[in-house]
């Protein structure tokens, strides 16, 4: 009992020096983050296949090498999971196959699409406690948030080489990018009622466990999938890509709510949110375009 008391003792010393440690612990225990977390990764895997099915019937050569490149820079893929990507991308060379099969993945991703972009903009707005937007307001953005990450996808490869002068370059390159991408990933999705400066902690978080991710995931994933695959076939390559789908979205779910918390908090708070008196409530009010 009395190292019990003495923990209790420090978690409240700590709480009441440190007023931002309560709110974070409350938030991160009573959020359902790892949930959330769950939910997003399902989603994105729901809209990567049927995307990659249409993105292998409809895109150029060059579109297609240059997906498979960048997949193949995010994972380290080699060998059969390797030669599985090549099979996805290069698709049959039947001209009515892939007209058909290409337009059955159009509509399924943009489905499924979409509700990865309403999980992701959900994630933001529980984050800052704000309900979730009108449809009106926000069904333009979850489209736009789709095609600008497919656009990083895509990139990714060259990013992460630095264009060629090797990861000492490409490290950094991807960070900032990320800083970029998860900075404009939160407004747009909370249809701009958070400034850009109190989004910054949540972006930098985000963007360090997802460089941090991408770069494990090369150690790591061309042994479990290509081990995946030769033990249960292709439903080990589901397996795996979906169970790191699930770390990296959880990660992300809980990057973006502790820099929602640090940016409301001291001393981060005078420096982030001068200026922005409304706090989430004011934020939360609708306003004339329908928010």
């Amino acid at each position: 009992m009395a190292w019990t008391e003495r923990l209790e003792r420090l978690r409240t010393g700590a709480e009441r020096r440190f007023p931002v440690v309560a709110e974070l612990t409350s938030r991160l225990l009573s959020g359902n983050l790892l949930d959330a977390g769950t939910r997003l990764a399902a989603q994105a895997f729901l809209a990567a296949v049927p995307l990659l099915l249409a993105i292998a019937a409809f895109t150029p050569q060059s579109v297609r090498d240059q997906l498979g490149e960048s997949l193949r820079a995010m994972f380290g893929l080699t060998g059969r999971s390797g030669q599985e990507l090549d099979q996805l991308l290069g698709g049959t060379t039947d001209p009515g196959f892939r007209e058909t099969g290409g337009a059955i993945g159009v509509v399924v991703a943009l489905i499924s699409a979409t509700s990865f972009s309403r999980a992701m903009a959900r994630v933001c707005e529980r984050a800052w406690r704000l309900p979730k937007a009108g449809t009106r307001v926000a069904a333009w953005r979850w489209v736009a948030w789709l095609l600008a990450m497919t656009l990083v996808i895509l990139i990714q490869g060259p990013v992460r080489s630095g264009f060629g002068a090797g990861l000492w370059l490409g490290t950094p390159l991807l960070f900032l990018m990320g800083i970029g991408v998860w900075l404009w990933t939160q407004r747009l999705l909370l249809a701009a009622r958070v400034p850009w400066l109190p989004l910054l902690p949540g972006a930098v978080l985000a963007a360090a466990a997802t460089t941090a991710l991408g770069l494990t995931a090369r150690l790591y994933m061309p042994a479990a999938l290509n081990r995946a695959l030769g033990t249960y076939g292709s439903l080990g390559l589901v397996l795996v890509l979906l169970s790191w789908l699930i770390v990296l979205c959880a990660a992300v779910t809980f990057a973006v709510t502790i820099g929602a918390v640090l940016a409301e908090s001291p001393p981060l708070d005078r420096y982030l949110t001068a200026g922005d008196t409304g706090g989430p409530a004011a934020r939360a009010a609708p306003g004339p375009t329908g928010r």
